[in-house]
């Protein structure tokens, strides 16, 4: 009777009992195993998991049939464990900086792409920005075949950058991943971001995050901004080059407590020389000289999760240009002599906040703000120019994960404001732009083979409507070291025809809008759809490292600003009335071909046209082929950090169509296309310590140089006066030297 009363009280607890496994996940730290709270435990293909505590521990239900135990956390690579009983597993996470990555140089990842993202995105570090002159984030792109640099016009020295073919209003640009060059600073603002300001810079093609915005069409470009705590105690680089330009670096960076650290960064260049190589009787390169100063603040408190920043910054900026006997004090408005005079001024204010909940780490939430005043005022011969421009922004992020890290969320508001009073010659357009949205991103990341995000946003715009932007990125990897990627988005704006265009100024046409009624300028907004594919493939040739990458995206405009200089005596802005696309084919390939020795080389197709009021043509200034080739080298480091580094970049142009008919070109000496042009730039730096290095370079060293870029330079009053049939270099080759220094 005793036994049947055992057995009876038993077998409920073995019915109602289920077998477990327990565990502790750690990490490695300075060599020593810390607890990793929040990692992901799961049993391969089930819904059964669970998320380690604090401590590291876990506690999961175990079956026979269970026989894969599958570990992950946010920034470390996945693990798979064979389980065959239920026993106790003790396991360490490697971070994904082990991962295979692709890798330009040997000695840092100067610029690499990741092999488990699901985005398409290069990341350029400050090690590759110091191939080049690097002066400010318009020439940051000089060693990059994804970027196309050029000159906007003959005269302002002004860089344009065009991403798959698209000019740099289409592609959102951010700093920290609050957008900045935008609105009023579209036109330059890139050369008010000193290149030593810049950490490190990531290029995303195609739609980029709805968490960033609508804005974005061809993409984004963002820039990461030197830290308080990890840039040098004090920095200096000069520069100065045979075109008559200096520029002075400094940064200054201190800790101020346990917490708060701050820094504060100055630049400042002039060009007071003038230069006239081709004898039109205009400056080759303007007169300039800017003052640029921000205070950066950072707090960290890691025990409670908490880290900000806060930056303050003020510039001053001014350019004159057009002949070289022009006297702004006694020319200006009259036909004495052709000149122009850009003055801006320019405050930002902005914060940046986050937050890790250190008990549950994978809930982390932040806030973006900033607010800048743009002042601009101009004139180009007879044609003045000014606007204003202050603009606010706002967004609250929460990112979190669903059942296990996974499966991941981010979700969160954003409102922006934006005021515009521009004068344009003798017209005033005022007019303020508003919207609050809603965003929403979930991401499945599986670190083996695949991952995706899709996401979406809602805004209310009291201009562009109430409207959805969806955006989508996959990533399959079917083998080692392969990395499929498609994209597809949606990207709407605003087109600020004037300051975009501000070198349509600088000729004698006259501006007319067609518009139909709609609120930006009687215009209606740009949409735009962008979609891709990617294909990147690591392998070893010869026993060395190596990859290949192929792109291709399409942009299809729904509605576009058409820019329309074919009538060679004005300027017509309207709606799009037909079709307007781009497409964009490039291969890139990186080698390192033995120790200390990369090259890289690109091709690039472009098919970009668009539907005018004379028909459907390719669009101006746009070269259907280019071809790219790097080559750097550095040698050994020795004991105290001393070493050579040298780096040499070749470019080819193909052809580019000029607009207006071509009874005008030739009446104006010029043939329906452009010729081919190539370019070599080079730098040799030496690194006496770590410390302490000088470099000098040359750009455009083969000297090829554009003739009579400037239309009728002789009559700069006349009815053909222009300046914008730039297809290459102005000023010929240029030299420059410099230095840089730190302090630890």
């Amino acid at each position: 009777m005793k036994k049947l009363l055992y057995i009876l009280f038993i077998l409920p607890l073995c019915v109602f009992s289920q077998e477990k496994i327990t565990g502790h996940i750690t990490e490695n730290v300075d060599n020593t195993e810390v607890p990793l709270g929040g990692a992901n435990v799961y049993w391969l293909n089930t819904q059964v998991g669970t998320v380690t505590d604090f401590d590291g521990n876990f506690e999961l239900d175990y079956k026979p049939e269970y026989k894969k135990l599958v570990i992950s956390f946010v920034g470390y690579k996945t693990d798979t464990i064979s389980v065959n009983s239920p026993k106790r597993i003790t396991h360490s996470l490697k971070s994904t900086a082990n991962l295979d990555e692709v890798t330009v140089t040997a000695r840092q990842k100067a610029t690499s792409r990741s092999f488990i993202q699901a985005t398409n995105v290069l990341n350029v570090s400050s090690a590759e920005l110091l191939k080049a002159a690097c002066c400010n984030l318009a020439e940051s792109f000089e060693t990059n075949p994804s970027i196309d640099v050029n000159f906007a016009d003959a005269i302002s020295g002004t860089r344009q950058i065009k991403m798959l073919g698209l000019t740099s209003p289409y592609i959102l640009i951010t700093t920290e991943n609050v957008p900045s060059i935008r609105g009023a600073s579209q036109a330059y603002g890139l050369s008010f971001i000193p290149g030593t300001w810049v950490e490190s810079i990531q290029i995303t093609k195609g739609a980029g995050s709805v968490t960033n915005g609508y804005e974005s069409i061809a993409g984004q470009i963002n820039a990461e901004l030197q830290k308080p705590t990890t840039d040098d105690k004090l920095f200096v680089n000069a520069y100065g080059a045979g075109n008559g330009r200096f520029e002075l670096n400094t940064h200054l960076n201190t800790k101020v407590s346990e917490r708060w650290s701050t820094g504060l960064y100055i630049h400042g260049n002039m060009r007071e020389t003038e230069f006239d190589k081709n004898d039109d009787s205009f400056l080759d390169a303007p007169l300039m000289k800017q003052v640029n100063v921000m205070n950066r603040w950072q707090y960290t408190d890691t025990e409670n999760g908490y880290v900000g920043f806060f930056n303050v910054r003020y510039l001053n900026d001014e350019k004159q240009t057009g002949q070289t006997f022009f006297n702004p004090d006694k020319d200006r408005g009259s036909t004495n002599a052709w000149g122009s005079e850009i003055k801006t001024q320019r405050f930002d204010v902005s914060g940046k906040f986050g937050f890790v909940n250190p008990d549950i780490p994978w809930r982390t939430g932040g806030l973006q703000i900033a607010y800048s005043h743009h002042d601009q005022e101009s004139y180009f011969g007879l044609n003045d120019y000014n606007i204003q421009h202050n603009s606010l922004y706002a967004n609250l992020l929460y990112n979190s994960i669903i059942s296990d890290s996974r499966h991941k969320i981010k979700t969160g508001l954003s409102a922006t404001y934006d005021g515009y009073d521009e004068l344009v010659l003798t017209e005033n357009f005022n007019r303020v732009e508003n919207s609050v949205g809603a965003f929403f991103e979930y991401n499945f990341d599986n670190l083996d083979d695949l991952n995706f995000s899709a996401g979406i946003r809602a805004d209310v715009h009291n201009t562009l409507g109430t409207f959805l932007t969806p955006r989508f990125h996959l990533r399959y990897s079917p083998w080692d070291k392969s990395a499929f990627r498609i994209s597809a988005g949606r990207g709407k704006r605003s087109a600020n025809i004037f300051t975009e265009n501000q070198n349509l100024f600088a000729t004698s046409r006259s501006l007319n809008i067609l518009g139909n009624g709609g609120k930006i300028y009687g215009l209606d907004p740009e949409i735009a759809w962008n979609y891709g594919f990617s294909y990147m493939q690591g392998f070893n040739l010869f026993s060395r490292k190596a990859d290949v990458t192929f792109d291709f995206y399409r942009t299809d405009f729904v509605n576009q600003i058409v820019v329309d200089w074919e009538n060679p005596s004005e300027i017509n802005f309207y709606n799009l009335d037909g079709e307007s696309f781009s497409n964009n084919f490039q291969v890139e390939f990186n080698y390192n071909l033995f120790t200390h020795f990369d090259m890289r080389l690109a091709y690039k197709y472009y098919d970009v046209e668009t539907t005018y009021i004379s028909g459907k043509k390719q669009t101006p200034l746009t070269p259907s082929h280019r071809f790219f080739a790097n080559a750097s080298y550095q040698t050994h480091q020795n004991a105290k950090g001393a070493n050579w580094k040298f780096d040499a970049t070749f470019n080819y142009l193909g052809e580019q169509r000029f607009a207006s008919t071509e009874s005008y070109l030739n009446t104006i000496g010029l043939s329906e296309f452009s010729p081919s042009i190539s370019t070599i730039n080079a730098q040799i730096t030496k690194v006496f310590s770590p410390n302490f290095e000088i470099y000098v370079g040359g750009e455009n060293i083969t000297n090829v140089t554009q003739s009579n870029p400037i239309v009728g330079s002789d009559n700069p009053f006349g009815t053909t006066f222009d300046t914008t049939y730039v297809y290459g270099p102005i000023f010929g080759s240029s030299y420059y030297a410099g230095l840089r220094y730190s302090i630890n």
